[in-house]
């Protein structure tokens, strides 16, 4: 029996753990706060999650020990934080993002901190109530290492979580980040009533700055369209459980983005994400107009309606 570590007992860390549970593994789901863990165990239920019991299988502590496999299901702001003193295991970033400050992506900050570490990165269109729940879905695993994406595959998948082995993890983690930031937009779209051509026409260029980025940072362009690219920006885009979505549906809807984080207690990746992804493109030369107007929006450059009269302004060009 695998032996299996969930870092971060948010909504993702603990559908992760239930996930892992079907797949037969051992596990154990770390929170940081030790009263938040022990509420956790004692009610059987997370309050992300709520309605889905917890088996008495899923240990529930503040330590953590060595396992088979590390999976990691913090935000990326925080992944560098609690990175330096992991315990021994394979490395599996769960969170999809880019770092404020430095522009890395999470198997680079992993990288810099524990280079002799394998590592991959489980990343694809996933909502966390759904795969607490046992729902079908896929989800690639990332890595330049084939034995460590067979680990992960082996160990985590079951016929109703399938799993896909990708050897582009820089292409898979551009996608991952990337989506969030074209969902705000969308949201937006939707949310000031321009309507659903409007929202398809922004997606399918939301697509190509992906494929742009992910080709100018080693990664290769059609990475981006399957499951880590294309199909989470499809979920992202559209699901009404979005996080990124529903915060740009309310920015279009005329709230501050300060009015709208200070009503949430989850994380919106996507507005840390943004300013961090327009930094890290243009060190790489590349020109992200989506991305670029969202970051300008949520640190305050830009009003939305301002944002999309630029974007609606650029010249016209062959696709």
């Amino acid at each position: 029996m695998a032996d299996i570590q969930v870092i971060g007992a948010g909504a993702w860390g603990t559908a992760l753990a239930l996930q892992a549970l079907r797949a037969g593994a051992h596990v154990r789901l770390w929170a940081r706060d030790p009263a938040k863990a022990e509420a956790i165990a004692n009610s059987r239920e997370n309050p992300r999650l709520p309605g889905i019991p917890l088996p008495p299988a899923l240990h529930v502590s503040a330590t953590w020990q060595p396992a088979d496999l590390i999976l990691l299901a913090m935000p990326t702001q925080a992944l560098r934080a609690l990175a330096p003193s992991l315990p021994a295991g394979l490395l599996v970033a769960c969170c999809k993002g880019v770092e404020q400050g430095t522009h890395r992506l999470p198997l680079e900050i992993l990288s810099e901190l524990h280079p002799s570490r394998p590592a991959c990165v489980l990343t694809g269109p996933n909502f966390a109530a759904e795969i607490a729940r046992g729902l079908p879905a896929a989800a690639v695993v990332a890595g330049t290492s084939g034995s460590s994406r067979a680990q992960v595959l082996a160990t985590l998948a079951t016929p109703e979580f399938r799993l896909y082995g990708n050897d582009d993890p820089i292409g898979a983690q551009v996608g991952g980040a990337a989506k969030n930031v074209v969902a705000i937009a969308a949201g937006a779209v939707i949310g000031a009533g321009l309507g659903e051509n409007a929202r398809a026409a922004l997606v399918t260029r939301g697509l190509a700055e992906l494929a742009r980025l992910a080709a100018a940072l080693g990664g290769r362009a059609e990475t981006v369209s399957g499951l880590s690219g294309l199909g989470d920006l499809l979920l992202t885009c559209t699901g009404p459980g979005s996080r990124n979505f529903s915060f740009g549906l309310e920015l279009g809807r005329g709230r501050s983005v300060q009015e709208i984080l200070a009503t949430r207690e989850s994380v919106t990746e996507g507005v840390a994400t943004a300013p961090a992804l327009v930094a890290r493109a243009r060190e790489a030369g590349v020109e992200l107009p989506i991305a670029e107007a969202v970051a300008a929006v949520v640190q305050g450059h830009l009003t939305l309606p301002d944002a999309m009269r630029l974007l609606l302004s650029r010249p016209q060009r062959d696709e």
